[in-house]
């Protein structure tokens, strides 16, 4: 299983490039990056650096590691501008790029920057055009498309990924119709989750394969989760039996081993560790090492 880190994108871009360069040099396998222009609160005021431009600079940067959005909200930029920035950025840094694409979400900054929300089903069934947008213009010379919201005529896309095929990961859990696209469309497939919604959810996204005679390992799954690494017991106590914000695992890391090992045997691909929770400084370091020489062998 591959272990990825996720900065929270509420932190100055030198906070971001020290904190990639350090996974990069202690063995962490990828980095991800959110697509928002302003947090999902109140307070606006937190620096949220673009989430392409980001990706552009670290993979100039970092060297070695995969790279990608986790994910990019289809509502905020015209699918084929999307894939022409992601197959410059596949260039940049030699061939580390994910895709990763989502409906889009956040309502706030829709509103804050005037553009358009549409109701979920509309959202979904754009994402589901934009795919195949992406797809077209990374596999044909020149692509056609007519659909509902997108209209590619004979576009070129020069020069392609050098990944062929570029990865497109779908973000997203909704059982009916997301989990259909990620299907028909996509290389890799993330969702939030413990170990018991993942399987719920990953044999929902298997049948959806079998409907479109699609061999199910074909998509790669992974799984984000908030990562509590402590030898407190009370604190340790109070995060399992608290509601969290976001699914989250807590214990000392024999344990965590134990936990992270139980999603490599659910399936999961890889598994994206989140700093959300965590404070800015060596506190954050320590952790990431800790985690990567003593929990993530298990699973490895």
């Amino acid at each position: 299983m591959r272990f990825s880190f996720w900065p929270i994108a509420r932190q100055s871009w030198d906070d971001v490039l020290t904190l990639a360069r350090h996974v990069e040099r202690t063995g962490w396998d990828g980095i991800w990056y959110a697509d928002h222009f302003m947090p999902n609160t109140p307070d606006a005021g937190d620096p949220c650096h673009e989430v392409w431009s980001t990706i552009a600079a670290l993979a100039a940067c970092v060297p070695r590691i995969r790279i990608g959005s986790l994910v990019a909200g289809n509502t905020y930029r015209h699918p084929a501008v999307v894939a022409n920035i992601a197959a410059t950025i596949d260039h940049i840094s030699g061939g580390r790029l994910v895709l990763g694409l989502g409906a889009g979400w956040q309502e706030n900054e829709h509103r804050a920057y005037g553009l358009e929300f549409y109701t979920v089903g509309e959202r979904l069934r754009r994402l589901d055009e934009a795919c195949q947008v992406i797809k077209a213009l990374f596999s044909e010379q020149r692509a056609n498309f007519e659909g509902r919201y997108y209209r590619l005529e004979n576009a070129p896309l020069e020069p392609k990924p050098i990944q062929d095929p570029l990865p497109l990961m779908i973000g997203g859990g909704g059982e009916k119709v997301t989990l259909r696209i990620v299907a028909r469309y996509a290389d890799e497939w993330n969702v939030w989750g413990d170990v018991d919604r993942l399987r719920q959810k990953m044999s929902i996204l298997d049948r959806h394969c079998e409907a479109v005679a699609r061999d199910p390992a074909e998509v790669q799954r992974s799984a984000a989760v908030l990562v509590y690494l402590s030898n407190d017991p009370a604190f340790v106590k109070r995060i399992r039996e608290e509601p969290q914000a976001r699914p989250s695992i807590a214990g000392s890391a024999a344990e965590l081993a134990d936990m992270v090992a139980e999603f490599a045997h659910a399936g999961v691909d890889e598994l994206i560790v989140p700093d959300f929770h965590m404070e800015l400084g060596t506190a954050k370091t320590e952790f990431l090492d800790q985690f990567i020489e003593e929990v993530a062998p298990a699973a490895r």
